[in-house]
């Protein structure tokens, strides 16, 4: 039960073309033959990273979450990524966490990215989703959320407790000419909350010529890189060992010496 097998998706995507997406990562990831657990997929992976929620968003019974759905239960193993969804009459960002069994969770991506309008065609979330797998605790977050320390670190005044997670997943359309941010931001968070830490990240163009060099990226506890990939297609499958977080933790509690906080008002 202390492992963990996880397979990062990172590829092109088709803009706005949500069948085309579909169909190409059902082929990617039907490709996949090592036994995995988890199947990390880019943010906005039906549609590339669009603004236009009103053409674009589904509900929660639409076909990319049926789809999600159905290659969950066909692999055994659960999907994430985040979907443009249509909710109360807003549009979010919403990272889905599909399990085999047909059940989800959901996070809506808290940090809209103001700079490409994201704030002005989406509503921000305001609660995270910790999930767990396997006995594990996996905090999920999107993109622009990587830039926010606060939005990922444990709060151990609310959980009266140990640190809250033992995975940190960030799925994105991270831009190439902001690479190095990325690269060192997924480190960081590493390190500050020791912990592995994933990031998946799309490559190529976008329909806005917006270069995007993956940089999909494995980090353990102690900030080693353990794979990242630049430019190309890829799909990597890794486990990770839960007494790997527990063996750092326990050789060097830093994480007991925290600012004790609580976030009152997202």
């Amino acid at each position: 039960m202390s492992t963990l097998t996880i397979s990062l998706v990172q590829t092109a995507l088709h803009w706005e073309d949500k069948d085309r997406n579909l169909a190409m990562l059902e082929e990617k990831i039907r490709a996949i033959t090592e036994r995995t657990e988890v199947i990390i997929l880019p943010e906005m992976f039906s549609t590339g990273f669009s603004m236009k929620p009103d053409q674009l968003a589904e509900t929660m019974e639409g076909k990319a979450v049926a789809w999600m759905k159905k290659i969950s239960a066909e692999k055994r193993a659960i999907v994430t990524g985040s979907l443009i969804i249509e909710d109360n009459w807003a549009y979010f960002n919403r990272l889905i966490w599909m399990q085999p069994d047909g059940k989800y969770g959901y996070y809506d991506k808290r940090h809209l990215f103001a700079y490409a309008h994201e704030d002005q065609h989406y509503a921000s979330g305001n609660k995270r989703l910790i999930a767990s797998a396997k006995g594990w605790k996996i905090n999920l977050q999107v993109c622009y959320d990587l830039r926010f320390p606060v939005w990922a670190r444990h709060q151990f005044a609310a959980t009266g407790g140990p640190p809250e997670y033992d995975l940190l997943i960030y799925v994105a359309n991270w831009p190439e000419r902001r690479n190095q941010a990325w690269k060192t931001l997924l480190q960081a968070r590493a390190i500050e909350n020791q912990c592995f830490t994933i990031g998946v990240n799309r490559v190529g163009k976008d329909g806005n010529d917006v270069y995007h060099s993956g940089d999909s990226m494995v980090v353990n506890p102690m900030g080693d890189v353990l794979y990242t990939k630049a430019h190309d297609e890829d799909v990597f499958t890794i486990t990770l060992n839960k007494t790997e977080v527990d063996d750092v933790r326990a050789k060097l509690p830093f994480w007991k010496d925290g600012d004790k906080f609580m976030i009152l008002d997202a």
